[in-house]
This record gives structure tokens, C-alpha cells and sequence, in this order.
């Protein structure tokens, strides 16, 4: 999966910390009125950094994330701390006004929140998580980002597909997983969970979860399907698993040519993409499905 000439380089990243990022919330801040936000944070001795894929998002090069979490910027929703891997599934889906979208493991809200930007507030996503805790986590952050087009759904998500048959434009499944490119030696935490067993568990999951996904979507419609992940039993073989299952009636897309993922460098190219973990990013698998007409 890693060319033998970056092997050191993405093994390196295991032991760095990544710097702080974030997107502004365009359903706050007209993106015009970014350059002033940006002044705003600056003045404040923070030291910001545009990405170049993306032109509401940040890199925070100075200061440090708990003083960003306290000024009124933050406070009124006007940013989203979030990874920048974590930000390309939504540009890859491309969810525009207007439509249906499902976000089928939505919390806590990040993509939820980012498609509601990209679709200027109109048409509707329905949030969907199974876990309580998280659940109102994913209801805190849609009222403090005033994404006022969501609708939250708390129920299983292997479930939507029966019950909501061929219901919605656009599917986001960005399905749990063993989170292998979250992974940091400094950190015990981030990987003491990890066995052969918990890849096995959580390929069974995603399997149900993209079955779920792929029979709420309406005919024609369109899915991406992403994980944080590396075990090719989560992403390559869940894929294989439902065109096995659904043949015809789904093909992949190919996305390495499209934005944003032509501008950034650390993607490996396929039928899908891998994002291959850097300083900046983390390592993440996005694959777009298109269901027959």
C-alpha cells in the first residue's frame, strides 16, 4: 500500500503530533469576509496558515488550541476545529442546495456541519448516529454552527435502508473503523485497542452499514465511502464485498483527478484514494459510488 520510497517518511509521522487546523463556517462568515476573520485571529498572536486545496481552511502554526477555543471566534461558531483528511470526504461528495443527503454515522458533526456550508444552508441532511453520548455531542455542535438544515436521526444505521428505501441525493459513510491512521506511539491510547480481531468486527459492521447506505440512496445517486483507516479488509474488500453483492447495480468512481484530490500531493491513486499520513494529515481511504439509474 506504501511505496517502499516513502515508507520512512509516512513511518515517521507515527511519532509527530499534528498541528491544529480548522475550516470557517461559511454559514456564518460570507467567504469574502475570510481575509478579515483571518486579521481577526492574527491580531490575536495567532499564527494562521491557508490550505491550498481549500480555501476556508487553516493551519494553526502559532498558538495553541485551547487559546483558539476561547475567543469569540470560536465561541460563535464561526470555525471548526477539524483535520484536514477529515474535510475531504464532503468536497468528494460535492452535496449541493437543494438536495436530500444522508449522513449515516454523522457525530460529532464535522462532515455534518461542512455539508451544510458547502449546500449554503438549503435542502436537507439528515444526521444519523446510534450512540447516545456521541448523539448529543453531533446536536451540540449543529445548533452552535447554526446548520439549520439538518434534521438528527438517533437510531441504527444498518436500519436505513429498510426503512427509508431509496430516500436521499447523496450518502455519506463515513463508517467506524480500528483508526490504524490515527495511530501515535506517544499516545498508548491511540493504539492499545488495536488486535486482528477488532479489524475482522469492524469490517462486519461496515459491511451492513454500506449495504444500509447504498439501498437508502435513490437511483442514480451518489455515495462516498471513507475510513481513517489502513487494514484493506475495511476499505478495499467492504467495497469488493457489496459490488459482490449488488453487481451491476453499483460502480466505483474514479476520484484522483477530481478537486479536490489533484491538488494534494500525499494521495495515492486507484479505483479509490488513499490519503498517505504526512506532518499535516492523517491517513484516510475515500471511495465514491454511483447506484444504477
Amino acid at each position: 500500500m506504501i511505496p517502499p520510497q516513502k515508507w520512512d517518511e509516512t513511518a515517521n509521522t507515527f511519532r509527530e503530533p499534528k498541528p491544529t487546523t480548522f475550516r470557517v463556517n461559511t454559514l456564518k462568515i460570507e467567504p469574502q469576509s475570510i481575509p478579515s476573520l483571518q486579521e481577526k485571529l492574527e491580531h490575536r498572536r495567532f499564527r494562521l496558515e491557508k490550505v491550498h486545496w481549500y480555501p476556508e481552511a487553516f493551519i494553526l502554526r502559532e498558538g495553541r488550541l485551547r487559546d483558539l477555543q476561547e475567543t469569540e471566534v470560536y465561541k460563535r461558531g464561526e470555525i471548526y476545529v477539524q483535520s484536514l483528511s477529515s474535510m475531504i470526504p464532503p468536497l468528494v461528495l460535492d452535496p449541493k442546495p437543494g438536495e436530500r443527503i444522508l449522513d449515516l454515522t454523522a457525530a460529532p458533526g464535522s462532515k455534518t456541519t461542512q455539508m451544510a456550508c458547502l449546500m449554503k444552508g438549503e435542502g436537507t441532511i439528515v444526521a444519523n448516529d446510534n450512540n447516545r453520548i456521541r448523539f448529543f455531542k453531533l446536536k451540540a455542535n449543529i445548533e452552535m454552527q447554526g446548520a439549520k438544515n439538518v434534521e438528527l436521526s438517533l437510531r441504527h444505521g444498518e436500519l436505513f435502508g429498510r426503512d427509508f428505501p431509496e430516500s436521499f441525493d447523496r450518502v455519506l459513510l463515513d463508517a467506524p473503523c480500528s483508526a490504524e491512521g490515527r495511530f501515535n506511539v506517544n499516545e498508548p491510547a491511540s493504539y492499545r485497542y488495536w488486535k486482528l480481531a477488532k479489524i475482522k468486527e469492524m469490517a462486519r459492521k461496515q459491511k451492513n452499514l454500506l449495504l444500509s447506505a447504498l439501498r437508502s440512496l435513490k437511483p442514480g445517486g451518489t455515495l462516498v465511502y471513507s475510513t481513517c483507516t489502513f487494514a484493506p479488509e475495511e476499505n478495499e474488500e467492504v467495497l469488493d464485498w457489496a459490488k459482490g453483492k449488488l453487481g451491476n447495480a453499483i460502480q466505483m468512481i474514479g476520484i484522483t483527478d477530481e478537486l479536490p484530490l489533484r491538488n494534494i500531493p500525499n494521495r495515492m491513486p486507484g479505483p479509490a484514494v488513499r490519503i498517505l499520513p504526512t506532518p499535516l494529515m492523517e491517513a484516510f481511504y475515500i471511495a465514491k459510488i454511483r447506484k444504477s439509474g
